[in-house]
C-alpha cells in the first residue's frame, strides 16, 4: 500500500522515521499521468534506495500562458494504484498553494546548459523545473533521485543545478523507455490520434538514422538535414529542433564530423497539437 501525504511536514515525518532506521531514501519527480516509463523509473530508485517517494506535482512554473497546463493529463487515483502496483512507499501529492506559499518570490536560475534547445524554445521551462527540483531536493531530504534520459537536458540542468548550490543528493539518468516500435513513452502521447500515434514512430527512426550517420563519421549537419526532412515527409509540421550536442554540457557541434566528441542528438518536433521530444546518444 502506497501513502498518500500533501504537506512537507508530512513527508518529513517520514523520511525521518526511515532515515533514523538507517535507510536510504529516494526520490522519483513526476508531474503524473504516470506509464510503464516512470513505473521503470521507480524500480530503479528501489534499486538504490530502501525507500522511494514519488511527487506528483503538475507544476505551473514550467508552461507559459499560452501551453497546455489545464489540459495536462491528470489522473491521481490512477496514479496511486500504479504506483501501488510496483511498490513505492509515498506519493507526494502537494496542491499548488503547498508549493507555492502566498507571496512566493524565488526562482533558480541555470544558465549555460539550460540556454540551447529546449530552453530556446520555452524560455519559461526551465526555471519553473530549477525552482520545483530543488524545492523537492529540499522537501524531501532524498538521498538520490532518478530522472529519465527522455527528457535529457533537464537531466542536465538538474545535475548542474544540485552541483552548483552544494545540494547532497545523488542523481541518476535512467534509460529511456519505449514502446515496441521504438516511440519513447510519454504522458502527452495521449493526445496523439490513431492516425498520428501510427506516424509518430518517424521520430525514433530518423532520429537513429542520424545517430547512426554521425557515428559512422558522417558529416552533422547532413545528419540533422536528413532527418529533419524525414519527419517533414512523415507529417510533422513544425521541427523546432534537431541538433547533435556534446552530451553533458549540450554545446554545438558539427558541421563536420563528430570526431573524439560525446554526442547526443535531441529532436523536438509537432504532430498535430502534440509536441514531441526524444534525444540518443551518438557514438
Amino acid at each position: 500500500m502506497t501513502s498518500i501525504v500533501r504537506t512537507v511536514a508530512e513527508m518529513r515525518e517520514h523520511v525521518r522515521a526511515w532515515k533514523a532506521a538507517g535507510q536510504r531514501v529516494a526520490l522519483v519527480p513526476t508531474m503524473g499521468a504516470l506509464h510503464e516509463g516512470h513505473l521503470s523509473l521507480i524500480r530503479i530508485a528501489q534499486e538504490k534506495a530502501q525507500r522511494v517517494i514519488a511527487s506528483v506535482f503538475v507544476n505551473p512554473k514550467q508552461f507559459a500562458p499560452h501551453e497546455d497546463f489545464d489540459a495536462y493529463p491528470r489522473g491521481e487515483a490512477i496514479d496511486a494504484e500504479k504506483l501501488a502496483s510496483v511498490g513505492c512507499d509515498l506519493m507526494f501529492a502537494p496542491n499548488g498553494a503547498e508549493m507555492y506559499a502566498p507571496g512566493f518570490s524565488t526562482t533558480v536560475t541555470v544558465s549555460g546548459v539550460s540556454e540551447p534547445l529546449e530552453g530556446a524554445a520555452r524560455p519559461q521551462f526551465f526555471g519553473g523545473v530549477a525552482t520545483v527540483v530543488a524545492k523537492l531536493f529540499i522537501q524531501s531530504q532524498a538521498d538520490v533521485a532518478v530522472f529519465g534520459e527522455k527528457d535529457y537536458q533537464q537531466l542536465q540542468v538538474v545535475k548542474r543545478m544540485a552541483r552548483d548550490l552544494d545540494i547532497p543528493i545523488e542523481i541518476i539518468g535512467a534509460p529511456t523507455a519505449r514502446a515496441e516500435d521504438g516511440l519513447a513513452l510519454s504522458s502527452r502521447n495521449a493526445y496523439l490520434s490513431t492516425e498520428e500515434r501510427a506516424a509518430a514512430v518517424a521520430l525514433p527512426t530518423a532520429m537513429k538514422a542520424a545517430a547512426v550517420h554521425v557515428a559512422a563519421g558522417g558529416r552533422i549537419d547532413e545528419a540533422e538535414q536528413t532527418a529533419t526532412a524525414a519527419l517533414k515527409a512523415a507529417g510533422f509540421g513544425q521541427v523546432d529542433y534537431v541538433e547533435v550536442r556534446e552530451a553533458s554540457e549540450l554545446s554545438r557541434l558539427g558541421p563536420g564530423p563528430i570526431g573524439e566528441a560525446r554526442g547526443r542528438i535531441l529532436i523536438a518536433a509537432w504532430l498535430g497539437k502534440t509536441r514531441l521530444i526524444d534525444n540518443m546518444d551518438v557514438g
